[in-house]
């Protein structure tokens, strides 16, 4: 299905975009890689190529996917050095946790620069190379935080909520070019991101957003890469966080509840020890 098709995964160097990269080299695809440290590039491709076949290519590409004007000068390298790509995975994405009074507005704005307009850069400069072919597909990789709110996450969950948006007219206006669209909306995995996050998240972010089980990172890009073999619109890795999205649509106010009564048991806690320790 994939052999000799170009891809191209932002945010390629590390975490969920490597361990795709890691299936479709098995695939026998070509990669064009994308993230802005050029040493993990480098660290990646060195490791990928031992799994390559006689032929196959993997480009690295050092890009800011916020800045437009970058975006499309790679994307126009990758044609020539790659040829026209069959498939974008938009993975590329930051995460930061804090209670919406201590979030500075610049970290809203970095979100929305990487996890939002990042993808709607990318999707901008791709879109006309798919269509002159006639097909393509673009897989985003958004989140659970992207269909119901949590503790903690008014940056992400803006950016995300932001992004299942984009992607849902996307579907509807690519489908008749023959251009299919690919939502993905994992609850927590392991990654270098959620590493980083769990050195300072808040007691309440961890209550909330771990109603669904950490997932190992290997099953999330085994679940992405079934969900676009078998052309599914939205791919939800894990059966506690489907549970929680079809719930989250057809029972919101059991979602909210299940919610606040978590964060109140958090609350609850804190109170206990702060009283013990006076």
């Amino acid at each position: 299905m994939f052999n000799n098709k170009v891809i191209i995964i932002t945010g390629g160097s590390s975490g969920l975009g490597k361990a795709l990269a890691q299936r479709f080299v098995k695939e026998g695809a070509h990669l064009a890689l994308i993230a802005r440290n050029v040493k993990k590039l480098e660290s990646v491709k060195e490791e990928l190529s031992a799994s390559c076949r006689d032929g196959q290519k993997i480009e690295i590409f050092s890009c800011d996917v916020s800045d437009y004007d970058s975006v499309e000068q790679t994307f126009t390298k990758i044609v020539k050095i790659l040829g026209a790509p069959d498939m974008l995975i938009n993975n590329a994405g930051i995460l930061k946790e804090g209670r919406f009074e201590d979030l500075p507005l610049s970290t809203f704005r970095e979100t929305m620069d990487i996890d939002f307009f990042g993808v709607l850069n990318c999707t901008k400069a791709v879109l006309p190379l798919l269509k002159k072919k006639g097909d393509g597909r673009i897989v985003n990789i958004a989140s659970l935080g992207g269909k119901m709110a949590s503790y903690g996450y008014a940056a992400y969950c803006s950016s995300k909520f932001a992004l299942v948006g984009l992607t849902d007219t996307l579907r509807a206006e690519l489908k008749p070019c023959h251009i299919k669209v690919y939502l993905v909306c994992p609850g927590e995995f392991d990654s270098p991101m959620v590493e980083e996050l769990n050195t300072y998240r808040t007691a309440e972010n961890r209550a909330v957003t771990q109603t669904v089980p950490v997932l190992p990172l290997d099953v999330v890009a085994d679940k992405v890469l079934r969900g676009i073999r078998r052309n599914l619109y939205l791919i939800i890795p894990g059966f506690a966080g489907r549970l929680l999205e079809w719930g989250g649509r057809l029972a919101p106010a059991i979602s909210r509840f299940i919610v606040d009564y978590r964060i109140k048991k958090v609350m609850a806690k804190k109170d206990h020890n702060k009283k013990r320790g006076a």
